[in-house]
């Protein structure tokens, strides 16, 4: 009672508003909680005091009076004061109420205690309480009591029912270590009335393609077919994400087809999943082909399905295979983006293919796409390791005007190769076409100063010779 005298100024505050101002168990609000309780058991003993009604008003006003406190403990002590009035019951919706608080507090203990009161208070239980009491534990992230809320709903009497089981499976296979519990509830959990339903199958399947038992998965997969349960887009794509994950992307495939025999229509990410470690296993004109049959087949490719297989080809020195795609993506109406571009310059330039490349960054430009320094620096790194200076000065110019600073590897790259072959000026002025742009602090083109010293001390020579 300690803690009632400490929140006394709170309480009587709250009581104030109350509706049942009259008679005997009216309370001033600036009255000290002892007058308070004074008035409290003249009131039990009075015989004029009306049923279900406290100082607080009728259950519904102390159900109003419970939600709007922010101090769970102090909602705990309204609580138990309206529990002790004569012929006083709580309604059902105070319990649910004062459980969240208590929960999401972490006053377990006072929860359980909770708990066993409204299992003698005869209210009829609905599956909301525990709703609420597995969404406390998840937040907490508790994952025994999640386990232990499932038998806690049998103790009520109420069948627990799918959404409850998959809600809890859920909490446990978060946690690596009750992965096994969960698989235990599982297989035992239509002994109780409850059967699992094909997101109970996904749930199980997922965790243990993430402990790396495929085996066990692929068993739970099978067997969803013997209960007449129908797997779902889900759960052909967890599987195929853990074949592919053990680089089995023939087992993916496998998959795929089987998918596609039953009529299931795979999803983006399904497909995304495939054609990435098709790529990864070098397997690019599977990749191709299965980029294609896409559209046939209900899912229409879009930029990150064109852009996996973009990089694919690039990576493996196939840049020009990779241009056949981007005009593919073209014709169905999907159109590269910078990733896409920056992905297909890099790997013209490895190869290279300095033209093409350079034409892709004047596509990029024309549409307003910033070119990344490393596709200039790619760019003018290549230019220059074949002799053409004029060309690398090009890009450079074209990089500053879009506001693209150059970086400090690709001046070191492109002054030495100026200091050396332009004896004769040739190439003098679009280096000074270069320097003309704004070149914002951030270039660094300060810390290339001696090839730029050296450079202009042989072009003040020349000039004085003349």
């Amino acid at each position: 009672m300690h803690r009632a005298f400490v929140r006394s100024k709170t309480l009587i505050s709250v009581a104030s508003n109350r509706i049942s101002s009259s008679g005997p168990t009216s309370l001033n609000p600036w009255q000290p909680l002892y007058l308070y309780r004074q008035k409290q058991q003249e009131a039990s003993h009075s015989s004029s005091c009306n049923s279900g009604n406290t100082p607080f008003g009728s259950p519904t006003r102390v159900q109003k009076l419970i939600a709007s406190q922010s101090d769970p403990l102090l909602a705990k002590e309204i609580f138990d004061l309206a529990s002790r009035q004569p012929k006083f019951r709580h309604t059902y919706s105070s319990y649910l109420i004062l459980l969240l608080k208590l929960g999401r507090s972490k006053h377990f203990s006072l929860l359980d205690d909770l708990l066993r009161r409204l299992k003698f208070d005869s209210h009829p239980i609905t599956p909301t309480l525990f709703t609420y009491l597995i969404k406390v534990y998840a937040e907490a992230d508790l994952p025994d009591k999640a386990l232990n809320s499932f038998y806690t709903i049998l103790h009520f009497n109420c069948k627990p029912l799918p959404k409850h089981l998959n809600r809890i499976l859920e909490v446990l296979v978060s946690h690596r270590n009750f992965i096994r519990p969960a698989f235990y509830l599982f297989k035992d959990a239509h002994r109780y009335g409850v059967e699992p339903d094909t997101k109970s199958y996904n749930i199980l399947m997922r965790a243990f393609c993430l402990n790396g038992d495929i085996s066990v998965a692929y068993s739970l997969f099978n067997k969803m077919f013997k209960r007449d349960l129908v797997p779902d887009i889900e759960s052909y794509r967890i599987l195929m994400q853990a074949l592919c994950r053990k680089s089995q992307v023939n087992g993916a495939v496998d998959l795929l087809e089987d998918m596609l025999n039953k009529g299931f229509v795979p999803d983006s990410l399904t497909y995304t999943t495939l054609l990435n470690s098709l790529c990864r296993k070098k397997k690019l004109r599977e990749a191709y082909k299965l980029l294609c049959r896409m559209k046939v087949k209900g899912c229409n490719p879009d930029i990150v399905h064109y852009n996996t297989v973009i990089l694919g080809f690039c990576r493996e020195g196939r840049a020009h295979d990779a241009c056949k795609v981007i005009t593919d993506m073209r014709a169905n109406g999907c159109l590269p983006n910078l990733v896409s571009y920056r992905t297909l310059v890099s790997g013209l330039c490895d190869m290279g293919m300095l033209d093409e490349a350079s034409k892709y960054v004047e596509e990029m430009l024309s549409i307003d796409f910033s070119p990344h320094f490393a596709v200039v620096h790619a760019l003018v790194k290549g230019f220059c390791n074949v002799g053409r200076v004029e060309d690398a000065c090009g890009v450079l110019t074209k990089a500053l005007e879009h506001g693209e600073a150059p970086h400090l590897d690709t001046w070191m790259a492109i002054m030495p190769v100026i200091c050396e072959v332009d004896d004769d000026g040739k190439i003098s002025g679009a280096l000074e076409e270069v320097l003309k742009i704004e070149i914002k602090g951030h270039t660094r083109i300060v810390d290339v100063g001696i090839g730029l010293e050296n450079y202009l001390i042989r072009k003040i020579r020349a000039r004085s010779r003349a």
